[in-house]
């Protein structure tokens, strides 16, 4: 898998390097600045651009707007956010479309191996991957108008699932129960958030962006 590489931690970047290169993945570019990860992109059209949120020179959005602005440019290349920082207002803008190739991960992850690389690949084959965190602090907030209310515990978990990216077959094996009692919480999801069958877009995508944005 060809990536592009963003992050101005020149020890985290060359680890990063280290390690994907030691996996088979081919690191076409390592740059420190999100100018530079646009350019990059635009020359190499890597599988996946792996970028912190924030970099040069304000250290605040730069890489998390370079990602929006990948997306919205080169759908096919993934976007892998790799930040010690939760950006709410951002997260469901990563989404958009047709929620494919997109993850965000907190950088603890990086610590665990398996689970980072596993989130790479799964992103670079066309599916996303958020960290459980993430999707936790971002459904923090509920009211008593919140359609997420009229869940039940098994559909929430089913739906948190769905939100980091897991297939069926995945969530059945995360959550030790048969596909079809995944299929059948999915189904119950989508009715109780009144997401209709003639969706414009998928009808997996707009249930997790309604609990993103809960």
């Amino acid at each position: 898998m060809r990536v592009i590489l963003a992050e101005d931690s020149t020890l985290l970047r060359e680890g990063l390097v280290r390690l994907l290169t030691e996996e088979g993945h081919e690191v076409v570019a390592a740059v420190g600045n999100a100018e530079s990860l646009l350019a990059f992109t635009r020359r190499e059209m890597p599988d996946v651009v792996v970028t912190d949120v924030r970099m040069p020179p304000t250290h605040t959005d730069e890489g998390l707007r370079a990602a929006i602005a990948i997306r919205e440019q080169w759908p096919s290349v993934g976007v892998l956010v790799l930040s010690q920082y939760i950006e709410k207002r951002y997260a469901s803008r990563l989404l958009e479309g047709e929620g494919e190739r997109v993850g965000y991960l907190l950088k603890d992850r990086v610590a665990q191996v398996g689970e980072f690389l596993d989130a790479l690949v799964r992103v670079g084959e066309g599916g996303a991957a958020f960290d459980q965190e993430v999707v936790r602090q971002l459904v923090l907030r509920t009211s008593h108008t919140d359609p997420l209310t009229r869940l039940t515990v098994r559909e929430r978990e089913v739906l948190d699932k769905m939100a980091e990216g897991h297939t069926n077959p995945s969530i059945a094996r995360e959550l030790h129960v048969s596909l079809s009692a995944v299929e059948k919480n999915v189904n119950s999801i989508f009715d109780k958030l009144e997401i209709p069958h003639d969706a414009a877009y998928s009808r997996r995508v707009l249930a997790v962006l309604r609990y993103l944005s809960s």
